[in-house]
């Protein structure tokens, strides 16, 4: 029995999603899987070589205890939702604005719940995901388990009105073309959540104005995307990018990161996820995504090419 959870990139919204601004976002292919095995409670990660016990003194210990504690809570139809030993592959970096850990918790948690055969719609996997989730990252928008479970493209919104879905599946969209590329740094969404936080407290009214331009380049960008404008997208994740700037959560190695791209082609660059180091997506047309690709390179920093399509609707209608 086994369990997968897709990794993502946030095109536009990162940060402001937190306070209120939907954000835009795309599973990736590559995520984690984990497996059930025989014998006790315990989770082995194999790319990392851990093994941890759910309460063990570390933030993977206890993130495996919330899960099974939020999954026990959970009950459904009276049917138990039992421990089981699991292991796990992590095709991502980790600390990377990637999803790792939220890919490996939902990977986990689809895994046990295939094998004591429980079926949970997102929402009920949102809310045990993000038990995970906040174990690590402190106050999580939710994105990074939102797409975790549904993969494509889709917009996130924290809290929704009632009546309307937390992720909603962008549809008509063109496949777009990606470059992710690693900082070389590693960063920690926990302490740039944070520190965007405190710049809220100290200006009030310029943090308003802030999450409005937000506000405006997303919407921009989903019409962008709406119509199948990457010129237009491109141009929005610039905009993004001086804005998450103006924050404090990007570096000088990503700000040139972002330059080298679209000298080598990029219709638009920025940072991906929390910042302050991890990972820069670079858009373009697919016919020059190597060469994108191969600019980052060659200046030391690990990259690969992704391609992004809609969600599938049919894992996000409850959310």
């Amino acid at each position: 029995m086994s369990g997968h959870g897709s990794g993502k990139v946030i095109l536009l919204g990162e940060h402001a999603v937190v306070h209120g601004v939907p954000a835009i976002a795309a599973g990736l292919e590559a995520g984690a899987v984990a497996r059930v095995v025989d014998g006790e409670a315990e989770l082995r990660i194999a790319p990392w070589g851990v093994l941890v016990r759910a309460g063990d003194a570390s933030p993977l210990g206890a993130a495996f205890a919330a899960l099974l504690e939020a999954r026990r809570r959970d009950a459904i139809d009276g049917v138990r939702a039992n421990e089981h030993a699991l292991e796990a592959h992590v095709t991502l970096p980790g600390s990377a604005g990637l999803g790792s850990s939220a890919a490996l918790g939902v990977a986990v948690l689809r895994a046990l719940d295939e094998i004591d055969g429980i079926s949970r719609d997102f929402d009920r996997s949102q809310a045990i995901a993000l038990a995970w989730e906040r174990v690590f990252h402190g106050n999580p928008s939710g994105i990074d388990t939102a797409l975790a479970l549904s993969g494509g493209l889709a917009r996130y919104l924290r809290n929704p009105p009632p009546g309307e879905p937390a992720l909603r599946p962008i549809t008509g969209a063109r496949t777009l073309s990606l470059v992710v590329a690693h900082s070389g740094a590693p960063g920690s969404t926990k302490e740039t959540v944070a520190g965007v936080a405190l710049r809220k407290t100290a200006d009030p009214q310029a943090f308003e104005r802030t999450l409005a331009a937000f506000r405006e380049v997303v919407a921009m960008g989903e019409a962008a995307l709406a119509r199948g404008d990457l010129g237009a997208l491109g141009a929005c994740f610039d905009r993004c990018q001086s804005l998450l700037a103006g924050w404090g959560v990007s570096t000088p190695t990503l700000d040139a990161m972002c330059a080298c791209a679209k000298e080598a082609g990029a219709l638009g660059a920025k940072l991906t996820g929390g910042g302050g180091g991890g990972c820069m997506i670079a858009l373009a047309e697919a016919s020059d995504r190597a060469r994108v690709r191969e600019a980052l390179a060659s200046r030391g920093h690990e990259a690969f090419e992704t391609t992004i399509g809609p969600a599938r609707p049919e894992n996000t209608e409850r959310a």
